[in-house]
């Protein structure tokens, strides 16, 4: 088995919670692989962190950086380390078959 994973019942207890919040709107996020992709390829890139913000239309965006073996973001556009914009939020980009979406078993 992987490391760092979870049961579904797990993720659908954390997706609940996080439904639970009337402000929170979104359910997920569609990652594209070239992003991803693009990303690990940079300099010094061990792991990825995401953040998550609201851009000034309202539209929920999940941002990911590179980070080092020190555990540091790297941002640095003159060294090719940029912040990647993943505007793809669910909805409207859904599975709405999944269990992680409807919830249920």
């Amino acid at each position: 088995m992987p490391e760092n994973v979870i049961p579904l019942e797990t993720a659908q207890e954390w997706a609940a919670t996080w439904r639970a919040n009337p402000e929170n709107t979104v359910k997920a996020f569609l990652i594209p692989r070239i992003d991803v992709t693009e990303l690990l390829a940079e300099n010094n890139v061990g792991d990825i962190r995401a953040y998550v913000g609201i851009d000034g239309d309202g539209m929920h965006k999940l941002m990911l950086v590179g980070v080092d073996a020190s555990d540091n973001d790297l941002i640095d556009a003159k060294a090719g380390q940029f912040i990647y914009d993943f505007t793809r939020p669910c909805p409207p980009e859904c599975d709405i078959k999944s269990p992680l979406y409807t919830l249920e078993p």
